[in-house]
């Protein structure tokens, strides 16, 4: 139904020079002749450069922002996040109907919503989305997301069959959801590309090539995915406008096509000369255009850490050995000089301005009060403590991260630290692309990891429970019983009461901290620049990044 573009190729010469002309939409004007538009014509054509590969096009494989970007624009749920993160409806017809002990959602569908074959959106799809994304076989990293839904721990565990699940289709038109205990955060989670529903017809007419490219799926959102060819390795793909879409009228971007482009200085290339209404900088690029008129600094619900492998007999398990490690970093360094795009020093794995205390409303790393401070001499005391402890007189393993620049210069940064700071440790990085870093990550298969999390939903408990013993986030293999106590409270027995659940997290967030279960070492943040004629686009600091529904070319 919708024709696929052909494969958009640049060719690229010295930094020094200006991109060939044939690259350009606006000829070789540069963005100091014009606006830096990308769309001077005001077609209704946007262009995103990305510095990662998309991981996937399943939503219910999906586990990467850049994927969870394009699935909340090519697909839609039953509420859609507006500017200010609140949910409002979208899919739905009318705010779920909750009951008075919290764990019953009744929600009705609007009727006119199709999926791009033509095919209505019922309950069905919803139903049949869930199960197969809690179902065992399925391998869902994000199953866990719908944990809060009756049952669903236990049919990913292979305890229960996937029916058992709490959702069922009363009518076409008309879902119930039984929770397993009242969830606080749950509407808000509705919002989420996870919880977006899934064409049968489509899973079961692809079979095992379902959604690997993007002719092998049917869509329902105010955009179709077109041009993907394969998760990990395809460098560009485009969203397009879906007439199908109930809310049609009121989109008016025709496409949205994204390009991946690891490089700062080459995405800067593709701006200034106009093939790009939006790029992401990092390092000197990031500062040198931090006051550019058209740059927009934008602090994220992300925190980067390090992860250490803790599974069996690892050396990684003596907490003087992580102790050394982390005191030997300087994360004021890193934001300052390593990245210089605004982000800030992690104080612990929940990221500031996400979430407040309910009675005060101090923000929730200001409640923890935990830091961790560089300090050259405690962290060669650590090492020496722990060498003495694990009878070694020296260590090597290998650092794995992405290959992307800013993921490159922190691994140097890391490396070169370390072995300056910790004389005896030696630290080689392997540098990969997303898709195998998380798959190296998700099967246990690294020493030490750099990784990060970028919020779902704006509530702690999204980041802490990762690192729960029983999480399959939790990729280290830490283990701490105190840790999961105050996990458990807040999400059963505290769950009703919104200030000793929050006093449950913070207490979690300490033991995580003190214990360096994970070593934090930043908040992310992003210094965009973006055309000026981008109207109406919202973008979100948690969850799916971007909605383009209401983004237009003026």
């Amino acid at each position: 139904m919708y024709q696929t573009s052909k494969k958009r190729i640049y060719t690229f010469i010295a930094l020094s020079s200006l991109l060939l002309a044939g690259c350009s939409t606006t000829g070789q004007e540069t963005s100091s002749d014009t606006d830096s538009s990308a769309n001077s014509s005001s077609k209704q054509e946007m262009k995103v450069v990305l510095t990662a590969e998309m991981g996937s096009a399943d939503l219910s494989l999906a586990t990467d922002s850049n994927s969870f970007t394009t699935l909340n624009n090519a697909y839609e749920g039953l509420y859609r996040l507006n500017e200010k993160n609140e949910p409002e409806i979208a899919g739905a017809s009318e705010e779920a109907t909750v009951s008075e002990d919290g764990l019953t959602y009744t929600v009705k569908l609007r009727e006119d919503a199709k999926w791009s074959n033509g095919d209505l959106v019922t309950a069905k799809d919803y139903v049949f989305s869930w199960q197969r994304t809690v179902a065992p076989e399925t391998a869902s990293g994000y199953a866990y997301m719908l944990e809060p839904v009756k049952n669903a721990s236990a049919i990913s565990e292979g305890e229960l069959d996937k029916e058992e699940l709490g959702v069922k289709a009363v009518g076409d038109y008309e879902l119930e959801i039984t929770l397993e205990q009242p969830t606080p955060y749950f509407t808000s989670l509705l919002a989420f590309p996870t919880f977006f529903p899934q064409n049968q017809k489509a899973v079961d007419e692809f079979g095992d090539q379902y959604a690997l490219t993007s002719d092998n799926a049917y869509y329902n959102g105010p955009f179709v995915l077109t041009d993907f060819d394969g998760p990990g390795t395809d460098v560009d793909w485009t969203l397009q406008k879906n007439e199908e879409y109930w809310d049609a009228e009121n989109v008016e971007l025709e496409t949205v096509e994204f390009d991946v482009v690891k490089e700062s200085s080459t995405a800067l290339n593709l701006f200034e000369s106009g093939d790009a209404n939006e790029i992401s900088l990092t390092g000197e690029l990031a500062k040198q255009k931090s006051d550019d008129e058209n740059a927009i600094k934008q602090l994220q619900g992300m925190t980067q850490y390090l992860e250490l492998n803790q599974d069996g007999d690892s050396v990684f398990k003596n907490l003087n050995l992580r102790k050394a490690i982390s005191s030997a970093l300087d994360r004021k360094q890193i934001v300052d000089n390593i990245l210089g795009d605004g982000s800030v020093v992690a104080t612990g794995i929940v990221p500031q301005d996400m979430s407040f205390n309910p009675d005060t409303k101090a923000d929730f790393t200001e409640e923890a009060g935990t830091d961790f401070l560089a300090d050259e001499e405690k962290a060669q005391e650590y090492w020496e403590n722990a060498k003495q402890e694990l009878d070694i007189d020296e260590l090597s393993f290998e650092l794995l991260t992405s290959d992307t620049e800013s993921s490159k210069k922190m691994a140097e940064y890391v490396q070169g630290t370390l072995q300056k700071t910790l004389p005896g440790m030696t630290v080689s990085v392997s540098n990969v692309p997303l898709s195998v870093r998380l798959d190296r990550s998700n099967s246990g298969d690294f020493e030490v990891v750099m990784n990060n999390w970028v919020a779902d939903y704006a509530d702690p408990i999204n980041f802490l429970e990762l690192f729960t013993s029983d999480s399959s986030y939790n990729r280290g293999k830490w283990v701490n019983e105190e840790f999961d106590q105050w996990i458990d409270a807040s999400k059963t027995t505290d769950v009703s009461d919104p200030t000793k659940r929050f006093q449950d997290m913070v207490e979690a967030e300490k033991v995580l901290s003190d214990d360096l279960g994970v070593i934090p070492l930043y908040q992310g943040a992003n210094v965009l620049m973006r055309t000026p004629d981008v109207q109406g686009l919202v973008t979100h600091g948690v969850g799916a990044g971007y909605d383009f529904k209401g983004a237009s070319i003026k």
